[in-house]
């Protein structure tokens, strides 16, 4: 959850302070990405068996486009509560398809989250941009999708490198155009390098271990706790100030997010 808050703190760094733009960045994160994690997957000889999928590939290409274009219209704060509350609607509704029953603890901390992102996205003067958190909805369908696919996954390095592989080049077609009159300083590319390197390919790489082991809804509320720490380390890194809005937006979250995690809260839903 740490590195899934580092992509929206480094993205909202280097587009927000004018570093570079939202185009350059995304390139330069799928590519570092994909460079890094095909370097893992041949030290540790972890190859691709079979057809690729494209589904979890172009499910990242469109996340990846998505969010970097809304962090130039939106802070870090609102993106990651935006970006999962979108991921949680899609994970709970799939995991809920495939047969999935929370418990009533759990609906209750579904309930909280929710209200969370209702007290943040409904509509008064201060309001995120409607442009960028639509395109933050969006960035969110696609992860949930993405994650969704890591379920199936039994091979997280070669799994994450093949969608990495597929949706770089994607990507940088659909903004190829764009690239040459691209502003970028060296300080912009770096934060786009670390996000690719670290952030998005080991973060994407450990998430992809976890998920086979956990139901998909508990997997969406555990996201939850991204918006938690990047409210606290935007207003510490990067001067955003912490509205009542999002103030009360991330304790509904957390206050949700607890009543998933805490086996003695389910132990005695089960009981009653």
């Amino acid at each position: 959850m740490l590195c899934f808050s580092a992509n929206s703190l480094l993205t909202r760094g280097a587009i927000g302070a004018g570093r570079i733009d939202w185009m350059p960045f995304m390139a330069i994160r799928l590519v570092s990405g994909a460079v890094t994690l095909a370097v893992l997957a041949r030290m540790w000889d972890r190859r691709s068996a079979g057809a690729r999928n494209w589904r979890p590939a172009v499910a990242l290409g469109a996340y990846a486009m998505s969010f970097t274009w809304a962090y130039t219209r939106i802070g870090a704060t609102a993106g990651a509560l935006l970006l999962f509350g979108a991921v949680q609607v899609t994970m709970i509704g799939a995991g809920l398809v495939r047969g999935e029953r929370p418990a009533r603890v759990d609906w209750l901390g579904i309930a909280l989250a929710i209200a969370g992102l209702l007290v943040l996205t409904l509509p008064t003067a201060s309001a995120p941009d409607p442009v960028g958190s639509l395109l933050m909805l969006a960035a969110g369908v696609c992860w949930g999708v993405y994650s969704l696919a890591g379920r199936d996954s039994d091979d997280p390095i070669a799994a994450t490198s093949d969608s990495f592989l597929i949706a770089t080049p994607i990507c940088l077609a659909a903004v190829a155009w764009w690239l040459p009159a691209a502003h970028i300083t060296w300080s912009g590319a770096w934060l786009a390098v670390a996000s690719g390197s670290v952030a998005s390919g080991l973060g994407y790489s450990l998430w992809y271990t976890v998920l086979p082991e956990i139901a998909a809804w508990r997997a969406a509320i555990i996201q939850l706790t991204v918006p938690v720490l990047t409210g606290l380390l935007a207003e510490l890194l990067l001067d955003e100030s912490l509205s009542t809005r999002l103030f009360v937006a991330t304790l509904l979250i957390a206050a949700g997010v607890v009543c998933t995690v805490l086996p003695a809260w389910h132990r005695a839903s089960a009981n009653r």
